[in-house]
């Protein structure tokens, strides 16, 4: 799940009443007006941690999407310890999990069964090296053959289920059969589940922040596959990290609620104060070993929560806010 930070704008510390020291009355997406109530001058920056509770969902369909053309053969040992860091993630129970080639043709054939619970990174990789594969590097195309036109994915897909499609390639999306526009993939992909649907891209990012030995060639560039995925507000992997598993069990975690939030910054405790759509909510524990926050009640799906407080902190403590 990403994670949304905010500074805050710190209007006049104005008594009113007996409220919460933090009350939120407006805010854009870069800015959250917020009144204080607290005596003299406060202490510490002001920052906001906040998300959108994932629905409730029965279970989750995850398709992992791969290229496999010549070039990937250097990616193998971090897909491998990538696929095995979500089966680490995942819940105990109701999940599918397949994997197709980024050929639409291989993906309109294959007939592989999910793994499931229970299995582990040797049945993964059972699976991976008895996957078709092909030439084209055709992403969005090869979701669409497998789901639309492969009679066998509709033996195990759930059309109530979540969907989750993790595309890995260090190529760009080149499908023009189905998607010559990524918004005509995003539009489609958005109706496919009664439940809710999410993308996540491991791919070659641009030159100016990608983590490559070597500038990545501009053909190369993933573009395609990152604005759907930022459409969508999924997870963007660079393919040259060393190291995907961070990145692959956030987007693991997507479809799963919120039962507590480490937090960005170490925040000075007494300051803390939760929102859930707008209001003022207590029914949370922050633990500072971990900086974390424990919901007693976790929130219903769909709800806006904001984590305010202040701190003295000048370093992120956590990932970045993306």
């Amino acid at each position: 799940m990403f994670k949304l930070g905010y500074q805050l704008l710190l209007l006049a510390g104005i008594m009113i009443g007996c409220g919460p020291d933090y009350g939120i009355v407006g805010h854009d997406e870069f800015i959250i007006e917020v009144e204080v109530e607290v005596p003299g001058d406060p202490v510490g920056k002001q920052w906001v941690d906040s998300f959108i509770q994932p629905g409730g969902v029965d279970g989750v369909d995850i398709l992992w999407v791969i290229d496999t053309s010549g070039s990937m053969i250097v990616y193998q040992n971090r897909l491998l310890a990538g696929i095995e860091a979500m089966l680490n993630a995942l819940p105990s129970s109701d999940w599918r999990l397949a994997m197709v080639a980024n050929h639409p043709p291989a993906a309109a054939q294959e007939d592989q069964f999910p793994l499931v619970p229970g299995d582990d990174i040797a049945d993964a990789e059972d699976m991976l090296n008895g996957m078709r594969g092909g030439y084209f590097e055709e992403g969005f195309d090869s979701v669409y053959e497998y789901i639309i036109n492969n009679p066998y994915s509709a033996t195990w897909m759930r059309h109530d289920s979540a969907l989750l499609v993790v595309f890995v390639s260090d190529e760009e999306d080149q499908s023009n059969g189905y998607f010559g526009q990524v918004g005509e993939f995003t539009a489609w992909y958005s109706t496919l589940r009664l439940g809710p649907v999410y993308l996540s891209s491991v791919v070659t990012q641009d030159p100016s922040v990608s983590v490559c030995s070597s500038p990545p060639l501009p053909g190369n560039v993933g573009d395609r596959y990152m604005e759907a995925t930022n459409t969508l507000n999924g997870i963007i992997v660079d393919i040259c990290a060393e190291d995907w598993s961070a990145g692959v069990t956030e987007a693991s975690n997507q479809v799963d609620p919120y039962e507590w939030y480490e937090l960005t910054y170490e925040p000075i405790e007494d300051s803390i104060r939760v929102f859930v759509d707008h209001i003022p909510n207590n029914n949370w524990t922050y633990q500072a070993s971990d900086n974390t926050v424990y919901f007693t009640i976790i929130p219903d799906a769909d709800a806006w929560v904001e984590i305010v407080y202040r701190h003295e902190e000048t370093e992120l403590v956590g990932a970045p806010p993306v």
